[in-house]
């Protein structure tokens, strides 16, 4: 009988529920933190979202600076510079506050700022040897998952490459998921985030490390998308909705971070790191092409998902089941009005697919993929979704 020991990892402390942001004090006063470098993006600077937090951190008399220069995909310029603001200013924790994108970003600086050297060094699996600097991450969108994920992903803009390091020094201590922060989230973000969250529950599910606890995680994940994405996506004042998303994407991440993914994440960084392309809109476009490709290894996984999406898959074949997961798949993305081909995709260029291809495969994320093939056949993947 072959062992195989299974790992499990999950941030320490979850706060959930409407209105919990102001909670967080209760957690930063016993632990003395001084002063915190917030990472965030300019928009939500500009909306003014973000005084939400710093109102909660005045009152408590919690000093901070912030670091606004987040993109989409945040380049190992914006980590450094994040870096030597947290230096500089002689701050003690880090809070970002956002979605994937400052979450990642923070993920970086605290871990160089315990470790030193380049984000690079850490690029793969668990090469840090100190646990970073305190991280809180509050999210203020329902789909990545990165407030409590060992996972971080850093573009590098020279080489046009999307760097994936998986290391557990890098979950927050803290993850605060309030759904309050997420009422002023406009349409393409509710559907791309939330696509990003269905994305981690689908592939945890058929991930060649998945197991009866991330199973059941990643199942509801589903079900709780596919009943109220589509509701927050037209009426984004659903604070109900807005919950309901809020613990989908809570459960997949959950279940990625310990089941890890597959192809549609290790071809989603590709694009993202070529054409700039946001994460969660790359995963909706790959998604139901990697399904398709992946549907003929364990056409009784994708039968699951096809019923958890809510499909009648009653006196039908496993095979069959299976290939209606990709039909439900499709139909969403088109109620979600997201682009369905690579040609939407602005810069995309047929020339790219090998590259594309060869990097995908050195992506961690291919490991645990429920079906195995060589480039030619992910450049097939690729060439499908023109």
């Amino acid at each position: 009988m072959n062992k195989k020991v299974i790992e499990y990892f999950m941030t320490p402390i979850s706060i959930l529920g409407v209105g919990c942001l102001d909670q967080i004090v209760n957690y930063i006063k016993p632990m003395s933190f001084r002063k915190a470098l917030i990472v965030s993006d300019k928009i939500l600077v500009e909306m003014k979202l973000i005084d939400k937090l710093t109102d909660v951190l005045k009152s408590a008399g919690v000093f901070y600076i912030i670091h606004d220069d987040v993109s989409p995909n945040p380049t190992i310029p914006q980590v450094d510079y994040g870096l030597k603001l947290f230096q500089d200013n002689g701050c003690d924790f880090l809070i970002s506050f956002g979605g994937g994108s400052p979450h990642d970003c923070a993920k970086a600086i605290a871990l160089l700022a315990t470790n030193g050297g380049e984000i690079k060094n850490y690029v793969g699996l668990n090469k840090s040897k100190k646990t970073s600097a305190p991280l809180i991450a509050i999210n203020t969108t329902a789909g990545t998952g990165s407030e409590l994920t060992r996972f971080c992903v850093i573009t590098d803009e020279k080489n046009h490459i999307k760097m994936t390091i998986t290391d557990w020094h890098v979950t927050p201590i803290i993850a605060v998921n309030d759904a309050e922060l997420m009422l002023g989230m406009p349409p393409g973000l509710t559907a791309a985030t939330g696509m990003d969250a269905l994305t981690h529950a689908i592939e945890a599910y058929v991930s060649t490390n998945a197991t009866p606890v991330t199973d059941c995680k990643a199942l509801k994940a589903i079900e709780l998308i596919a009943g109220y994405l589509k509701t927050a996506f037209l009426n984004g004042s659903d604070i109900h909705a807005r919950e309901m998303m809020v613990y989908a994407e809570y459960l997949a991440g959950i279940a990625f971070n310990n089941a890890s993914l597959g192809y549609v994440h290790a071809l989603a960084h590709q694009l993202g790191g070529m054409y700039n392309l946001p994460h969660g809109l790359a995963n909706s476009i790959m998604l139901p092409y990697v399904v398709d490709y992946n549907r003929h290894a364990v056409p009784h996984h994708y039968a699951a998902i096809a019923r958890a999406l809510g499909k009648d898959t009653k006196d039908l074949s496993d095979e069959s089941a299976a290939l209606l997961a990709v039909t439900a798949i499709k139909e969403l993305t088109q109620d979600l009005k997201i682009p369905k081909t690579l040609s939407e995709v602005r810069g995309f260029n047929k020339k790219d697919i090998p590259t594309l291809a060869a990097n995908a495969l050195k992506d961690i994320c291919c490991v645990t993929n429920p079906r195995q093939g060589p480039q030619e056949e992910i450049e097939g993947i690729l060439r499908s979704a023109i």
